[in-house]
C-alpha cells in the first residue's frame, strides 16, 4: 500500500486552500470529482493522479470547473453511466451537468483557472430543499436521484426528466447521507435523529410523474439500535452498501462508549455487527465496488477449499484516521492515523477496487494504492451479477448488436414504440382526426386498417398525402385561433389546455383495447353493444352466496363388547407404533381390529348395514351438500327484449319486462285432507302483459330459468322440465338425485347444480352433453377435509354461470373463481387471492376489458366472442376478498416475505406466474381478444426481465404450428383425443385461440426486437417471418407494443 498526496489537487483560496467535503470517481475510472468551499466543481485526470511522481508527464491535471453553485458544495457524484454529474451545496440547490463533446469555451478572460479540456455544461437546477443540501445518490440503473439535506427531507427526483418525484419526510432531524441497494430494491438515509432508514422502491419509467409515485418509495424498515446514544456533532453521516447487496455499512454508530461502524444485515435490518477501530466518530464508509477472492483468476483451489468471496470497506472520520476492513478478518487490514490534518470528509473507491481517494477538511486529497493481492484478488464483474441475482436483479449491460439484422430489427422496434407515444399525445393534443377510444387499430401483415364504429376509415392513395396534411394543419390552426381571448388587460393570450398527468405516462399494469359497454354513449342502431360473456341469473343467491358443507369420509372406532371405552382405538394406535399398519375392518358400528375367520363357501349374504349402497352413490358417498333454496309462492323470472334478466319484483317493472315466466306454487293446506294430494303448480309464459301459453306441474317448483331459445323450471323431486318459446315441451322430465340448488341458461345451454353438489350441463338443441355430471366437491376445498370425522363448513358459492360454449365457471366467498375443462375432464382455478396481493398486474378497475364483444352486426353477421370471463372473476376476487378485508393477514405476510433474504424476486416471479395463468385461462376458455393482450403484455415482460429461455421457449412453441413436428408421438390417436382445435400450443391448424400463429409470432418477435440480451434468440424468427426483408421497403408497421402497453 503507498500513500500519495498531489499538491496541486487543490480548490485554492486567498489565504488558505478551501475545505473539500465530497469526491467521487467516474464510472470509467478516468476522472475524479471534488467539492468544496469555494462553490466550485473541478474535475481531475486520475491519469495525472497516478503519475503524480513521473515528472515527464505533462498533459492535463484539471479537466473542467464549474461554478454555479452560491455556496459550499457538500455533495458530488457521478451517474451509473457517467453522462451526467450531480452537485448539492448549502445554496439549497442540486445542479445537473452533462458532458457535451463539443470543444469547450474559452476561459474567461481576467480567470486564474486553467482553459477547460471537457466541456461539462450545466442541465437543470433542482429546487426542492429548504436548507442545506448534504448528500446526492443514484440509484444503480440512474432512474432515480435522491438527495437529502438539513430539512430533514428526502427528495426524490428522476433520472429521466429530472422532475421532484417525491419528498419523504419521514426523518425528524438533519439527514446526512444516503446509499443505494446494487440490486436496485431500496435505498437507505442516515439522520441525526439517530437512526437510518430503509426505503422499498421500484425504478420509475421514462414518463412516470409525481402522481405515478404515489405508491413508490415507501418505508419498509427503520434501523436504531446501534444509534441510540451516537454523537450529532458529526458534519456527515455517509453510510455505504456493499457490492454484494448483503450488507450496509453505517457512520456515525456507537458500541457502549466507543465509536464504531455497524454493519446493518440485509432483509433482518439487524445491526448486531460493529466494527471498533477509531478513536472518534466515524463520518464516512465506501464499500470498495469489486468482490474479493483469496485466489487469483484461474488458480486452482486447493483440496477441500471453497473459494468465498469478500468485501472490503474504507473509513474514516473525526480523528483523521483512515481504516480498511476486509470481511474475511475480524480486525481491520490497516488503519493508518494521522494521514490529514483534519477530519475525513469523503472516501471514494476506483473502479477496479485498487485505489481510494480520501478527502478532507484540510483542503486536500490523498490517493491509496494497493498492490495486487494486498485486499485480495478483485474477482470479475460478473460475480456482482451474480451475487445480486439472488435478491432478484440483473444488472447486465446494454450489450452490443451481433449484426446489421440485430440493429435493423432493434430500430423497428422501438420505431412502433415511439409511433404509439406519438398517438397518444397527437389524439391528446387534438391532432388525431378520430377519438382513439372509438375505435382500434389493426395491423396485418404490414398493413394498417383504421376502424372506428364499425365503419372504416378514409385512406390516402395516389399522391393525396401531401393535400390531406395541409388540410390538417390548417385544421389544426383554426383551432388554435378559436382559442385565442382577450384577458382583462386587453392582451390577447392562447387559452391553456389542460393535459392529465396520467396521459403521458405508460402504465405497467394491464391496458386493454376492447371497448367498455358502460364507456360508450352509442346506441343500438350506432354500434354493436357489448355484453358479458356469461349467463345473467335473474335470481340472485342469498347474501353470501350458497352455503355448502362437506361431510368427511373417517369412520368413527367401534366399541367391542365387554371392553372398556376407547379400547379399539388403543389397541390401533398400539399396533401403528414403528410405522406399521394396523389392519382394520368396517363394522356396522365402525373400525375394529381385523379378526382371523375361517373362509366362508357358497354365497354370503349382504350385510344389512350395506345395504343403502345399491342406491344411487351420490345419495350415500357425496361429500357436499348445499344449501336448498325455500319453497316460494310465487317465482317469475322478468327478461328484456335481448334476453337479458330484468327487476320484475314489482307492477310497474313487470309492465316493462317483454318476457314474464312465473310459477305459481298452491297453497300448502290439502283440499282432500291428505298432504300428498295438493293442487298443481301452474306454469306461465307472458309477453308484454298477455299470456302466450300455460302448462301445470304436479310438484311445487323451486327454480324457472329460460331465454329466447327454451324456458326451463325444476321442482322439489330434482325433476327438470323444458319447453320451446311457445309451450311445447321439448322432452321427458330429467331426474336428479337431488334438488336443484341453481339453475343457470346460456343461448342453448343449461345448467343444473344440485344439493349435493352434482353439475350438470346439457345442450337443449341437441339434447346432449358435453360431459359427465361433475361434483362441485374439490373446487370446495374437499381434498382438505376429505378425511375428517366430522362435517365441516366450506366456502360458500357466489356466482355459478355458463359462458357461450357452455363452459361452468364459479365463484366462491373465498375470492376463488372456478372454471371446468371439458377437454381434460377437471377444474381449474383461474383466480384466487394469491395473485391479488402478489401480482403487479392485478387491475381489474381501470381497464375496458372487464366488457366484452359479443353482439351482432347490421349484416346478421356474429363477431367473434372475447370473453370476457378473467375481468370478472378477478373483479369478484377483488371485492370478495380486498375490499372486504378477507385478505388482510396474506397481505401482511407478503410484506413480510418481501423484506426477507431470498424472496427479493417474490414479486416479479408471481408477477410472470400471474400473467401466464391468465394466458393458459383465456387459452382454455377461447377468449381470443383476452389471449393476444395477456400474451403480448408477458412477451413484453419477459423482454424487461430478461428471461431469455422462456422467451425462447415462447418463440418456439408458437412456431410449433406453423413447421413440420418430427415427434410422431405429437401425430398419435391417443394424444389427440378430446382435443378442441385451436385451444393448445401444439395445435397443428396453424391456429391458436383464433389468431394465425405467424401474426403472433411477428408481434413477440416485435416487442422483444428491441432488447439486445434477447437479439441472438429473436434475430433468426424475424429472418424466417421477413420482417427484416419487408422493413427496407418501409411497409412494416407493428402496433404490437401499443396493445402491451
Amino acid at each position: 500500500m503507498r500513500i500519495v498526496k498531489p499538491t496541486w489537487l487543490i480548490h485554492p483560496g486567498e489565504k488558505k486552500e478551501h475545505e473539500i467535503y465530497s469526491c467521487h470517481v467516474s464510472p470509467d475510472g478516468q476522472r475524479l470529482v471534488t467539492g468544496a468551499g469555494d462553490g466550485y466543481v473541478r474535475i481531475w485526470s486520475t491519469d495525472a493522479i497516478y503519475n503524480v511522481t513521473d515528472t515527464k508527464y505533462d498533459k492535463p491535471r484539471q479537466l473542467a470547473s464549474m461554478s454555479y453553485h452560491s455556496g459550499t458544495i457538500h455533495a458530488v457524484r457521478f451517474s451509473p453511466g457517467g453522462k451526467f454529474l450531480a452537485s448539492g451545496a448549502d445554496d439549497r440547490i442540486v445542479c445537473i451537468y452533462n458532458h457535451d463533446p463539443s470543444p469547450p469555451p474559452q476561459a474567461t478572460f481576467g480567470s486564474s483557472e486553467s482553459p477547460p479540456v471537457e466541456n461539462w455544461r450545466l442541465f437543470r437546477r433542482l429546487i426542492g430543499h429548504d436548507n442545506d443540501v448534504q448528500d446526492i445518490g443514484w440509484s444503480y440503473d440512474g432512474t432515480i436521484v435522491v438527495s437529502v439535506g438539513l430539512d430533514s427531507k428526502v427528495v426524490v427526483w428522476s433520472g429521466f426528466t429530472f422532475e421532484k418525484l417525491k419528498t419523504i419526510t419521514s426523518h425528524s432531524s438533519h439527514v446526512k447521507g444516503v446509499t443505494f441497494d446494487p440490486a436496485n430494491k431500496y435505498f437507505a438515509t442516515a439522520s441525526d435523529d439517530r437512526s437510518i432508514k430503509i426505503f422499498r422502491f421500484t425504478s420509475p419509467g421514462q414518463n412516470t410523474t409525481a402522481t405515478d409515485c404515489v405508491s413508490n418509495f415507501i418505508l419498509e424498515s427503520t434501523i436504531t439500535a446501534p444509534f441510540v446514544s451516537s454523537p450529532l456533532t458529526t458534519y456527515f453521516r455517509r453510510c455505504s452498501w456493499g457490492p454484494d447487496g448483503a450488507h450496509i455499512a453505517a457512520a456515525n454508530a456507537v458500541n457502549g462508549p466507543v465509536s464504531a461502524i455497524a454493519i446493518i444485515e440485509r432483509g433482518t435490518w439487524g445491526g448486531e455487527t460493529t466494527l471498533i477501530g477509531h478513536e472518534a466518530p466515524v463520518e464516512v464508509c465506501a464499500f470498495s465496488p469489486r468482490l474479493y477472492s483469496h485466489y487469483k483468476v484461474g488458480e486452482p483451489l486447493a483440496p477441500g477449499a471453497h473459494d468465498q468471496h469478500t468485501t472490503v470497506i474504507a473509513c474514516g472520520g473525526a480523528d483523521k484516521s483512515l481504516s480498511i476492513w476486509t470481511t474475511s478478518s475480524p480486525r481491520p487490514l490497516v488503519v493508518a492515523a494521522d494521514v490529514v490534518n483534519k477530519s475525513i470528509t469523503d472516501i471514494a473507491w476506483s473502479p477496479a477496487g485498487d485505489a481510494l481517494f480520501v478527502s478532507s477538511a484540510d483542503g486536500t486529497v490523498i490517493v491509496v494504492g494497493f498492490e495486487p493481492g494486498e485486499l485480495g484478488y478483485a474477482k470479475d464483474t460478473t460475480e456482482n451479477d451474480r451475487s445480486l441475482s439472488k435478491f432478484g436483479t440483473s444488472r447486465k449491460g446494454m450489450g452490443f448488436p451481433e449484426t446489421t439484422d440485430a440493429v435493423l430489427l432493434e430500430e423497428m422496434s422501438k420505431a412502433g414504440e415511439r409511433k404509439d407515444v406519438e398517438g397518444r399525445m397527437g389524439a391528446l393534443m387534438g391532432d388525431a382526426s378520430q377519438p382513439a377510444t372509438n375505435g382500434t387499430v389493426t395491423t396485418v401483415n404490414g398493413t394498417h386498417d383504421n376502424k372506428a364504429n364499425g365503419a372504416s376509415a378514409s385512406t390516402i392513395v395516389n399522391g393525396d398525402g401531401a393535400a390531406a396534411k395541409a388540410d390538417k394543419d390548417q385544421e389544426k390552426l383554426e383551432r388554435l385561433k378559436n382559442r385565442v381571448e382577450i384577458t382583462k388587460d386587453g392582451k390577447k393570450r392562447i387559452k391553456p389546455l389542460l393535459i392529465s398527468s396520467s396521459g403521458g405516462a405508460e402504465s405497467s399494469l394491464p391496458q386493454t383495447r376492447l371497448v367498455n359497454a358502460n364507456a360508450t354513449a352509442t346506441t343500438a342502431d350506432d354500434a354493436p353493444k357489448s355484453i358479458l360473456d356469461l349467463s345473467k341469473p335473474f335470481d340472485g343467491l342469498p347474501k353470501g352466496g350458497i352455503q355448502a358443507l362437506l361431510l368427511g369420509t373417517k369412520r368413527k372406532f367401534g366399541e367391542m363388547e365387554g371392553e372398556e371405552e376407547g379400547y379399539t382405538q388403543k389397541v390401533i394406535d398400539a399396533a401403528s407404533q414403528n410405522g406399521r399398519v394396523p389392519l382394520v375392518e368396517h363394522a356396522a358400528d365402525g373400525l375394529v381390529p381385523a379378526q382371523v375367520r375361517p373362509p366362508k363357501l357358497g354365497q354370503e349374504q349382504t350385510p344389512e348395514w350395506i345395504r343403502p349402497a345399491v342406491l344411487n352413490p351420490s345419495l350415500t358417498t357425496a361429500q357436499v351438500r348445499l344449501s336448498v333454496p325455500r319453497i316460494r309462492t310465487h317465482v317469475v323470472a322478468g327478461y328484456d327484449h335481448s334476453g337479458n334478466p330484468t327487476d320484475v319484483s314489482n307492477d310497474t317493472l313487470r309492465q316493462r319486462a317483454d318476457y314474464v315466466f312465473e310459477a305459481r306454487n298452491p297453497p300448502a293446506a290439502s283440499l282432500t285432507g291428505r298432504a300428498q294430494d295438493r293442487e298443481p303448480c301452474r306454469i306461465c309464459l307472458l309477453r308484454k302483459n298477455q299470456p302466450m301459453w300455460q302448462d301445470f306441474l304436479p310438484r311445487n317448483v323451486l327454480l324457472v330459468t329460460g331465454n329466447e331459445d327454451f324456458w326451463a323450471a325444476a321442482d322439489e323431486t330434482g325433476s327438470i322440465f323444458l319447453w320451446t318459446p311457445f309451450g311445447r315441451r321439448l322432452n321427458s322430465a330429467i331426474i336428479m338425485e337431488a334438488q336443484p340448488v341453481i339453475l343457470e341458461c346460456y343461448d342453448s345451454w343449461l345448467l343444473c347444480i344440485n344439493a349435493v353438489g352434482m353439475c350438470y350441463v346439457w345442450n337443449v338443441k341437441t339434447m346432449s352433453s358435453p360431459h359427465p355430471p361433475v361434483s362441485v366437491a374439490p373446487v370446495l376445498d374437499a381434498a382438505i377435509y376429505s378425511l375428517a370425522a366430522h362435517p365441516t363448513g366450506a366456502p360458500a358459492i357466489t356466482n355459478a354461470r355458463l359462458n357461450s360454449e357452455g363452459r361452468i365457471i364459479i365463484t366462491l366467498s373465498n375470492g376463488e373463481g372456478y372454471a371446468y375443462a371439458p377437454q381434460m375432464y377437471c377444474w381449474q382455478r383461474l383466480s384466487e387471492v394469491w395473485w391479488a396481493v402478489g401480482s403487479q398486474y392485478w387491475n381489474t378497475t381501470d381497464s375496458g376489458v372487464v366488457d366484452v364483444m359479443s353482439a351482432k352486426r347490421k349484416d346478421g353477421g356474429k363477431v367473434n366472442p372475447a370473453a370476457g370471463v378473467m375481468p370478472w372473476m378477478e373483479r369478484r376476487t377483488t371485492t370478495e376478498t380486498l375490499l372486504r378485508g378477507r385478505a388482510y393477514f396474506l397481505q401482511r405476510l407478503i410484506k413480510v416475505l418481501l423484506s426477507r433474504e431470498g424472496y427479493e424476486s417474490f414479486e416479479s416471479s408471481v408477477s410472470i406466474a400471474h400473467l401466464e395463468n391468465r394466458i393458459a385461462a383465456a387459452l382454455m376458455l377461447g377468449s381470443k381478444d383476452e389471449f393476444k393482450l395477456y400474451l403480448l403484455m408477458y412477451a413484453k415482460r419477459l423482454g424487461a426481465e430478461g428471461l431469455r429461455l422462456k422467451a425462447e421457449e415462447l418463440l418456439r412453441t408458437l412456431i410449433g404450428g406453423i413447421v413440420e413436428q418430427d415427434d410422431p408421438s405429437a401425430h398419435s390417436l391417443a394424444a389427440k383425443k378430446n382435443v378442441i382445435e385451436g385451444r393448445n400450443w401444439e395445435d397443428e391448424s396453424g391456429l391458436v385461440c383464433g389468431w394465425e400463429r405467424k401474426d403472433l409470432l411477428r408481434d413477440v418477435v416485435m416487442l422483444l426486437g428491441k432488447h439486445r440480451d434477447m437479439q441472438r434468440v429473436t434475430v433468426p424468427y424475424a429472418r424466417y417471418l421477413g420482417v427484416l426483408d419487408r422493413a427496407d421497403e418501409g411497409n412494416e408497421h407493428v402496433d404490437a407494443d401499443a396493445m402491451a402497453s
